[in-house]
């Protein structure tokens, strides 16, 4: 069931992508912490352009503290679409199994972004409308994210690199502080958005891993323009120093 979850997800997402969305989510914090002092970094980034970064700290050995961010800027005839994300917060987490090379974490955090979307109608090659909507919104999250250091490995190009795989399950409450439309103020609009995510991770050595990322977003309410229209399909780098 896993395994199908992981490759129909690219899926989904291409068809939530079709859509339009003033909320652009961000690659979820997932750091594998495993014990005090632990540093775990990443950057990523999607088809579309969306650069996000993350970071984490094992404080204890099962406090850990978070940072991310995420910006986008895309110009193109029909639309332009601009946004930042910045997010910070921290939870609990804990390995365990036989060798203790599984990880289980739950974090919760608020966060802070803005997007400017503009869209251009064009008929024989002539401007007739456009619409210039303006964001700015808050958010609440809740995740739980479950991995494995258990390695398979890859054989390529003569040698072996380890695979690993993880899962995220996010909840996010994301509320809308300002909404303009052509500088004309808009009712607020607020949704509560359901993010599965799964990632896989091969190891280029100790430190340094590419990080393959994909999921759906499910707004749990109907909204015109707070809505479920973006996901994530990623590829980055993570960095992991000091752990187990």
């Amino acid at each position: 069931m896993i395994k199908y979850l992981r490759f129909s997800l690219p899926v989904l997402a291409l068809f939530a992508a079709s859509c339009s969305s003033v909320y652009m989510p961000n690659v979820p914090n997932t750091p594998m912490l495993s014990k005090q002092g632990e540093f775990s970094g990443g950057g990523h980034i999607s088809l579309k352009g969306n650069a996000s970064i993350n970071g984490a700290y094992a404080v204890t050995d099962h406090i850990g503290v978070l940072f991310s961010g995420s910006t986008m800027s895309s110009e193109r005839k029909t639309k332009d679409f601009g946004h930042k994300l910045i997010e910070i917060g921290g939870g609990y987490y804990d390995t365990f199994g036989p060798d203790n090379n599984r990880i289980i974490e739950i974090y919760g955090g608020v966060g802070k972004g803005w997007s400017d979307i503009t869209f251009r109608d064009f008929k024989d090659d002539v401007l007739v409308s456009s619409e210039l909507q303006e964001v700015d919104y808050r958010k609440a999250f809740l995740q739980v994210n479950y991995s494995s250091k258990k390695k398979n490995n890859l054989h390529l190009f003569g040698k072996d690199f380890p695979i690993n795989y993880g899962t995220a399950l996010r909840i996010s409450h994301v509320k809308m502080d300002r909404f303009f439309l052509n500088g004309v103020v808009q009712p607020k609009e607020d949704n509560i958005f359901f993010e599965p995510i799964f990632f896989t991770r091969m190891a280029l050595s100790k430190t340094f891993q590419l990080q393959y990322t994909t999921s759906s977003n499910i707004g749990l309410k109907s909204r015109k323009y707070m809505s479920a229209g973006n996901s994530i399909f990623t590829i980055g780098v993570v960095v992991n120093v000091g752990g187990k």
